[in-house]
């Protein structure tokens, strides 16, 4: 016995095929991914299968590029390949138990052509953190507690290749290049900052009393030499006062008021040889 076929399962089947393909032609489109790098950057592509393939890695790129339209799953992991300083702050026990906070910059690249080796071994992304951070930050504390906290200042470049060599002999079997390390700002406690001022004041003060000593020193040079300017002077002066000469200059300023056009009548004791008398310089 045979059943008849409705017009409406006759739509349905005709219909069926051409929706099925059709969302097998959408979902192929939406799986198609086109993976790309910027410049600076080196990529690493892997795929991420939805039902068939068998995913993992794929390729890598140099940036700029693109991976390229693919019907697989592919996506990528962009890894800066570019000098970049990583900063990391410190605070510190000097070797004299003096609490320093500083910061620590270290300028690192990674290898041209290890990205893969970045992704799968030292954590992609995350290679800083997870491979270097802790030991550069041990070996920053190892050296920095070797010194004590008056002469952190004056050894920063010391200690900054200190710290350069270990960490450049840390990383040297991998793909990370350090090129150098900088010590920033070293800032100590209130208490000592404090304190080193009150002494930076206490020698500008100093400074100046030693300044203020020396002005009143020259100056009394000055006085001493202008006092035996004047002794010397005076024992000139009277050797020369003879009487004679005191009356010469006394007769000569005797004609000078004579010739005076003023009506002024001056008294002068004169001796036995009627000349002015002057008073002996003895």
């Amino acid at each position: 016995m045979k059943f008849k076929r409705s017009g409406t399962q006759t739509l349905l089947s005709s219909v069926f095929p051409s929706l099925a393909l059709a969302g097998l032609v959408a979902v192929s489109l939406t799986a198609c991914t086109n993976p790309s790098t910027p410049a600076g950057e080196e990529g690493y592509v892997f795929e991420k299968p939805r039902v068939f393939g068998e995913g993992g890695y794929q390729g890598t790129m140099i940036g700029p590029a693109n991976y390229g339209m693919s019907l697989w799953r592919n996506q990528v992991i962009n890894i800066d390949m570019r000098p970049n300083t990583y900063t990391e702050a410190f605070k510190i026990l000097a070797n004299d138990d003096l609490n320093i906070s500083f910061d620590f910059h270290a300028v690192i690249s990674i290898e041209s052509g290890s990205v893969r080796a970045v992704v799968e071994q030292y954590g992609g992304e995350d290679w800083y953190p997870r491979f270097v951070r802790e030991t550069f930050r041990t070996y920053v504390r190892d050296i920095v507690q070797q010194y004590d906290s008056g002469v952190l200042k004056t050894n920063r470049e010391k200690i900054a290749a200190e710290v350069t060599a270990r960490l450049k002999a840390y990383l040297e079997p991998t793909p990370f290049k350090l090129a150098n390390v900088v010590v920033g700002n070293i800032n100590y406690p209130a208490i000592v900052a404090n304190a080193v001022e009150k002494k930076l004041a206490a020698q500008q003060l100093l400074s100046e009393k030693e300044t203020q000593k020396e002005i009143a020193r020259k100056d009394a040079e000055i006085r001493v030499e202008e006092a035996k300017g004047i002794a010397q002077a005076q024992k000139i002066i009277n050797a020369t006062l003879t009487p004679n000469y005191l009356q010469h200059e006394a007769i000569n300023a005797q004609l000078k008021m004579a010739e005076s056009p003023n009506h002024t009548t001056v008294y002068i004791p004169v001796g036995n040889n009627g000349v002015p008398l002057v008073k002996g310089t003895n």
